[in-house]
C-alpha cells in the first residue's frame, strides 16, 4: 500500500512539473561593453567605462489565451529596469513598468544614426554626478516626462500601417496630476515612416509643460533619411517654450558595416543661443561584438555664449551580446 502511494504521488509530482513547465518558460540574455570618452572644456576623470547587463524574463499563458510576463534587469550589479507585460489576443499589450519611456519620450529623437544621437555623448546633463565647475548643463530633445512606476499600453492594428501607443504616468512628487501621452505612426507605404506624438508633464499653473513632436523617415536602397521637429510650450508663460530640430542619414555600406550623420538644435525661450550638435558615426557587427565610434561637437551647450561651453569630442565602444 505505501509503495502503491509512493508511485501515485510520484506520478502526481511529475505531472504537475511537466504542466508547469509546459505552461511557462524562462530565459536570460545580456550584454557587456567597454567605451572610452574625450571631449574638449570637460574633465569627467577617466575617460574609460564598462557596462554590463542582465536581462531575466518569464512568461506563461492563461486559460485565455493571455500572456503573462515579467522581465528584471540586473544592471551593474543592481536591480535595474523591471516590468510586467500583459498581451491579450487581438486587444494589444499593456505594460507596467518600474521604469522607462512615455508614449512620447519613446520617439524623442529617432532620428537616423550609427552610433548614438549627436546632442547625447558630449557635455553633462542637470541629473549628472560629476560636473566641471560653471560649465552650463545642457539639454537633449524634448521628450515626454515620466516617472517610475507608469503604464504603457500598445493598441493593436486598426488601420493597416497605423500604430498607436498611450502611456499614463501617475501623479507624484513634483507633478500634481497624472497625464497621458500618445503617438501615432503610420508605416503603410514602404520604406517610409511618419509619425506625431504629443505629452506633458502633469504640472499646474506656469509650472505646467506641454509638448509634441513630428517626424518623418524614409529607407530607399542603402539610404535611410529623416527630419523631425518638436517644440515645448509652458502654460501662462515663455521662458520655456522651447524648440528642437534633428535631422540625420544613415548609409549601409555592407551587411556588417553602417556610417551616418546625425545634427540638431535646440532653441530656448529664456536663452540668446541655440544649442547646435553635429556628429559622424559608424558602426561595424561581426557577431555577437559591434565596434562603433563617433566624433561629435556640441556649441553655446544650454544656450550658454561661454567659451567653455562649446565642446568637442569622440567616443568609441566595443560591445558584447549574449
Amino acid at each position: 500500500m505505501n509503495n502503491f502511494k509512493k508511485v501515485g504521488l510520484t506520478a502526481l509530482a511529475g505531472s504537475l512539473i511537466a504542466t508547469s513547465a509546459f505552461a511557462g518558460s524562462m530565459s536570460v540574455s545580456g550584454g557587456a561593453d567597454i567605451s572610452m570618452l574625450n571631449q574638449s572644456n570637460f574633465s569627467s576623470g577617466n575617460s574609460f567605462s564598462s557596462g554590463d547587463s542582465l536581462n531575466f524574463s518569464g512568461s506563461g499563458e492563461l486559460d485565455n489565451g493571455m500572456v503573462i510576463t515579467t522581465k528584471q534587469e540586473i544592471d551593474g550589479g543592481s536591480l535595474d529596469d523591471r516590468s510586467v507585460v500583459i498581451a491579450m489576443p487581438e486587444m494589444g499589450t499593456l505594460t507596467f513598468q518600474q521604469s522607462g519611456d512615455t508614449a512620447m519620450s519613446a520617439v524623442d529623437d529617432v532620428m537616423p544614426t550609427a552610433m548614438d544621437a549627436s546632442w547625447d555623448i558630449l557635455g553633462h546633463g542637470a541629473s549628472a554626478s560629476s560636473k566641471t565647475a560653471g560649465q552650463t548643463d545642457k539639454e537633449g530633445a524634448i521628450g515626454g516626462y515620466t516617472t517610475n512606476n507608469n503604464f504603457m499600453y500598445n493598441a493593436p492594428e486598426m488601420v493597416e500601417g497605423l500604430g498607436v501607443n498611450v502611456s499614463y504616468t501617475p501623479s507624484g512628487a513634483g507633478r500634481p496630476d497624472g497625464s497621458i501621452s500618445y503617438a501615432l505612426a503610420y508605416t503603410g507605404i514602404e520604406g517610409l515612416t511618419i509619425g506625431y506624438a504629443a505629452d506633458d508633464n502633469g504640472g499646474k499653473g506656469s509650472a505646467k509643460l506641454e509638448s509634441e513632436t513630428m517626424y518623418a523617415k524614409y529607407a530607399f536602397g542603402s539610404f535611410t533619411i529623416g527630419v523631425q521637429e518638436s517644440e515645448q510650450n509652458q502654460d501662462g508663460g515663455t521662458t520655456s517654450d522651447d524648440d528642437f530640430s534633428a535631422h540625420g542619414i544613415t548609409y549601409q555600406v555592407t551587411d556588417d558595416l553602417t556610417v551616418g550623420y546625425h545634427a540638431a538644435e535646440r532653441q530656448f525661450g529664456d536663452a540668446t543661443e541655440d544649442q547646435e550638435t553635429k556628429s559622424i558615426s559608424v558602426a561595424y557587427t561581426t557577431g555577437g561584438m559591434t565596434i562603433k565610434a563617433q566624433s561629435a561637437s556640441m556649441d553655446n551647450a544650454g544656450g550658454s555664449t561661454a567659451a567653455r561651453d562649446d565642446v568637442d569630442g569622440y567616443k568609441l565602444s566595443v560591445s558584447f551580446a549574449f
